[in-house]
């Protein structure tokens, strides 16, 4: 479990630490410790801060609303990474097929400061539309290349875990919206039955798409798509995004 260390206090958090922006902190566990400074005082100094050499690259780190929040909980094999796969196969794959913009597997950095947040989704969709009218832009980092993005994206992953629930059901699902990402997939394969929503964006919130025996309909891809899971000769679960 991390432990975080504020000045003068002490305490052990669960695996995600929330703390407000504009205190001096340290979060460690056993394999690393990552060093807070009191100058993240809101969204631009806490993407100064994440490109910095102080963050480990693979650290999951948001800026949600004036909160800093570190998750370093390890991911589960089959309800997150392997989930997170399959959608990456048939998403990744739709989208260079169809030529119809980007699509970023987790490790992007996402800023909309309509919302006041930035992070790093499970997967970002983003349209050629939204591209060549500057709705998301590409932002170079300070070594070159293109590190992040700032903008709506078409559509954005979440794969919930132990230690995100809070952050991906109530905090992400209403600062996507008013950051107007047209279409919130969220996915929590802990238990059974399966839940994945596709949440369209409406002038009154998210509202969840309606299932038609398990298909849901995506207006950004045009397609239906159903997520299904079975257990493999060795027992273990494997999931498949089917497409139609």
């Amino acid at each position: 479990m991390a432990t975080v260390v504020e000045e003068p206090i002490r305490a052990v958090p669960t695996p995600a630490t929330v703390v407000c922006a504009g205190r001096s902190f340290t979060v460690a566990d056993e394999a690393m410790q990552v060093n807070v400074p009191s100058w993240v005082v809101d969204l631009d100094s806490f993407r100064r801060w994440a490109e910095s050499d102080d963050v480990p690259e693979k650290l999951r780190v948001w800026y949600l609303k004036g909160e800093v929040w570190i998750d370093m909980g390890k991911q589960q094999i089959f309800s997150h990474l392997a989930l997170k796969n399959a959608f990456n196969m048939v998403l990744g794959g739709l989208v260079q097929a169809e030529g119809i913009g980007l699509y970023v597997p987790d490790g992007l950095f996402l800023a909309n400061l309509a919302a006041d947040v930035g992070g790093n989704p499970d997967a970002t969709f983003i349209s050629n539309a939204a591209l060549d009218s500057n709705r998301v832009r590409l932002i170079e980092g300070k070594k070159g290349g293109y590190v992040e993005v700032e903008g709506s994206p078409d559509m954005v992953l979440e794969v919930v875990s132990d230690s995100s629930v809070r952050k991906d059901d109530v905090v992400l699902r209403q600062a996507y919206w008013e950051g107007g990402i047209r279409e919130y997939w969220l996915v929590d394969a802990r238990k059974e039955p399966l839940r994945f929503d596709i949440l369209r964006h409406t002038a009154q919130g998210y509202k969840p798409t309606r299932k038609q025996d398990g298909w849901l309909k995506s207006v950004v891809f045009g397609k239906s798509f159903r997520l299904a899971q079975r257990l493999n000769k060795r027992g273990l679960p494997e999931f498949t995004l089917e497409t139609r």
